[in-house]
C-alpha cells in the first residue's frame, strides 16, 4: 500500500530523477555567445533559458528557478557580481560565473560573492562543458525531488504545476511560488517578510501582499476559506502550511480552476547550431 505521509516527499520513482533534465539559465550580454553555450549544452541534454540582463536574469530565476545559472559579469543594466551576490543569497541554484575579468582579485571577489566555479574568458568549449558537467555532477548525487507528495495533493516543481485529488489547479507563478514556499517549510511558520523574500525577492514590496495570495490560495485550496485548514493564520507571526489537514479535511478542487493554463510559460531557448571548439 502506498503511504500519504503529509510530509513524504517522493517521487513515482526514484530513478526518475537523473531522467529529469537540469535547467541551466544562460546569463550574457554577448547574444552571439550566448546562442552557442546554449546551442551546446542542449545538445547533452540540458534544458537552456536565457537572459541578456540583470534584470531580465531575475526574472527568468524566478520563473523557471533553475538548477545552475552561468554569469558573465559582463552586462548591460548592472554588475555581474552584484546578480551573483543576489542569486547566492537566494539558496536555490548553482552559479558558474564566466568572466573577462582575468585578475587574481577579481577571480577571488566573485567566488566570495558566491560563485560555485569561475572561468576567465576566453575559454575553450570542451573546458566549459567540463566544469558545468562538474557542478550537476553535485546536482544529480543530491538531486532534490521533483514532486512534493502529500498525497491528495502534489506539487510538480519541474512543471510547476499543482494537482488537488487528481485535478489541475490553475495557480499563477506568484500563487505557486508562494505555495511550494509555504510547503517547504513543513509546517514551521513564516512571517510576511520572510515569505516575501523567499517566494518573490526583489519583485513586490508590499508584505500585505502575502494576504491577497494567501486569500486566493485558500480559495482554490481549501473547502471553506474563511476556516482554512491547510493554510493556517498564525497570530502575530504570519502563516503555515499544514500538511496533516490533507490526511482528515475535506479538500476539493473548485471546477472553475481546473483549467491547466500553460500560456505563462518562459519558451526554451532555441540557438542556431555551432560545433566550433575554439576559444569564447
Amino acid at each position: 500500500m502506498q503511504s500519504h505521509n503529509p510530509r513524504a516527499i517522493s517521487l513515482t520513482r526514484q530513478e526518475s530523477i537523473s531522467l529529469i533534465p537540469i535547467s541551466i539559465e544562460i546569463v550574457e550580454g554577448n547574444p552571439n555567445l550566448a546562442s552557442l553555450l546554449g546551442w551546446h549544452l542542449q545538445q547533452i541534454g540540458y534544458s537552456v533559458f536565457q537572459a541578456v540582463s540583470c534584470q531580465q536574469a531575475k526574472l527568468v530565476f524566478q520563473k523557471q528557478q533553475p538548477s545552475l545559472v552561468i554569469l558573465s559579469t559582463d552586462l548591460p543594466d548592472g554588475d555581474g557580481i552584484e546578480l551573483c551576490r543576489w542569486l547566492h543569497k537566494q539558496r536555490s541554484s548553482l552559479v558558474f560565473v564566466i568572466s573577462s575579468r582575468t585578475n587574481e582579485s577579481d577571480i577571488v571577489e566573485g567566488l566570495k560573492a558566491g560563485a560555485d566555479d569561475y572561468l576567465c574568458k576566453p575559454f575553450g568549449m570542451q573546458e566549459f562543458l567540463a566544469r558545468v558537467e562538474a557542478l550537476t555532477r553535485r546536482l544529480r548525487t543530491s538531486a532534490p525531488p521533483a514532486c512534493l507528495d502529500y498525497g491528495v495533493l502534489k506539487i510538480d516543481l519541474v512543471q510547476r504545476q499543482v494537482r488537488l485529488k487528481g485535478s489541475a489547479i490553475d495557480l499563477t507563478p506568484q500563487e505557486f511560488s508562494l505555495l511550494y514556499v509555504l510547503a517547504q517549510s513543513e509546517g514551521l511558520a513564516l512571517s510576511r517578510a520572510e515569505l516575501l523574500q523567499r517566494a518573490w525577492p526583489d519583485e513586490i514590496n508590499n508584505p500585505r501582499t502575502v494576504d491577497t495570495h494567501v486569500l486566493s490560495l485558500r480559495k482554490k485550496l481549501e473547502v471553506d476559506p474563511q476556516q482554512p485548514n491547510l493554510i493556517q493564520t498564525v497570530r502575530n507571526i504570519g502563516y503555515r502550511f499544514n500538511p496533516e489537514a490533507l490526511l482528515r479535511s475535506p479538500l476539493r478542487p473548485n471546477s472553475q480552476n481546473l483549467n491547466n493554463n500553460n500560456s505563462d510559460r518562459t519558451p526554451q531557448f532555441t540557438a542556431p547550431p555551432s560545433r566550433s571548439f575554439a576559444k569564447y
